[in-house]
């Protein structure tokens, strides 16, 4: 959505509503895991939909497609990421949300392979996929739905195997400077720069959000081939991770892309919006959260997704 499309109060619903996201991501995780409890009306048309789908533990036996869009839709036939690769190493694993399309799933393996040719980064430690059949999140993200998002922590991952006590406890580093104006240059490095860069090159990625401090830092760095920035967006949030969005797979027509993104880099004044005083202190203002979303406001096939056995 183009900010200039969204009015000033649902602008600031969605700071908070992004900032949210960003803190929930970096919350510890447990080392064991307890099932949710039993709804007792699941069929209640008034049933949040993230209570159903958090609540489904594998993935929907089905032929693998993407329904609906990022933020409101589902996945069919999704793979889990191994939580353990040559060049990667997923985090967070009691949350489940390792989850994707092929290929999503595809592109992490490719792109975590060449993230060692291109920096002094032994992998990519991955965050939040998509649940196993996509869905609303009980808690964190508003998109991540239809398994084509995933997060990368700024963080690389260590030349070893991590316990499982660490991938639920450490934390991902935030490279932006306590005043938000900029990167904190004791944390940010060229190889933060050629890892963005080369998820941004990938032809099948659609967008990629990071902070607006990082945008600016990766603005002031690109080089010579700066091709690849439009990609790169600034949100909220997006200090300790960056975001990677593919387009949806060719053929599929229940998916819904994303616009896309505006012609140019971003660098110019459109990047001076975010370092504004309205978005780095933004008055109190009371917010009605929005109600969660019910099967019935999700695409009709996400009923077949959420039942199939």
């Amino acid at each position: 959505m183009l900010l200039g499309l969204v009015s000033k109060r649902t602008a600031l619903a969605l700071a908070c509503a992004a900032m949210a996201g960003a803190g929930s991501a970096q919350e510890r995780g447990t080392l064991e895991p307890k099932p949710l409890p039993q709804l007792a009306h699941p069929e209640d048309p008034a049933t949040p939909a993230k209570e159903l789908f958090g609540r489904q533990a594998e993935a929907a036996p089905l032929a693998a497609r993407t329904i609906g869009f990022y933020s409101r839709g589902c996945l069919a036939g999704g793979r889990a990421l191994p939580v353990n690769g040559p060049a990667w190493a997923v985090m967070r694993l009691s949350r489940n949300r390792n989850w994707g399309h092929p290929a999503l799933i595809a592109f992490l393996e490719r792109f975590a392979r060449r993230v060692p040719s291109v920096s002094h980064w032994p992998g990519i430690l991955v965050g939040d996929l998509s649940q196993p059949r996509g869905g609303p999140m009980l808690t964190g993200h508003a998109s991540h739905q239809i398994g084509l998002d995933a997060d990368i922590w700024l963080t690389p991952m260590p030349n070893r195997e991590l316990s499982r006590y660490e991938r639920e406890e450490m934390s991902a580093v935030n490279v932006v400077r306590a005043d938000r104006l900029d990167v904190d240059p004791a944390k940010w490095t060229p190889d933060h720069l050629a890892v963005v860069k080369a998820a941004a090159q990938a032809p099948e990625v659609q967008r990629i959000f990071v902070n607006a401090a990082i945008k600016k830092a990766i603005c002031r760095e690109a080089g010579g081939d700066r091709s690849w920035l439009t990609k790169v967006r600034p949100y909220y949030g997006h200090d300790y991770h960056f975001h990677v969005r593919l387009v949806c797979p060719e053929g599929e027509d229940a998916c819904r892309d994303q616009d896309p993104v505006p012609p140019g880099e971003g660098c110019d004044g459109s990047l001076a919006y975010w370092f504004s005083d309205r978005v780095l202190h933004p008055k109190p203002a009371p917010i009605r959260p929005r109600p969660p979303l019910t099967m019935a406001q999700m695409p009709a096939e996400c009923r077949s997704v959420l039942l199939a056995k």
